[in-house]
């Protein structure tokens, strides 16, 4: 489920193909159009809005964190 969360969240190359309409973009094409231009690149925008985006997935890891560890634990024992 997290992988599958963080795969749909970081979809670039198609949606930058398909995806014409400024109101439809992705996150990462959104994120793109900051530091796209050549002479106006805005970074600080950008990395808010890295950080911002991020925080539903460490969010989301945190809270998962004793499953996915119990996952890994319980199929290291043979028994």
């Amino acid at each position: 489920m997290l992988l599958s969360y963080i795969g749909v969240t970081s979809d670039f190359v198609l949606a930058s193909i398909l995806l014409t309409d400024p109101n439809q973009l992705t996150l990462a094409t959104g994120l793109q159009q900051f530091i796209s231009d050549p002479y106006s690149k805005d970074w600080s925008m950008f990395a808010a809005g890295a950080v911002l985006s991020a925080i539903p997935s460490l969010v989301l890891f945190l809270f998962l964190q004793k499953y996915i560890t119990s996952g890994l634990t319980g199929g290291a024992v043979k028994g």
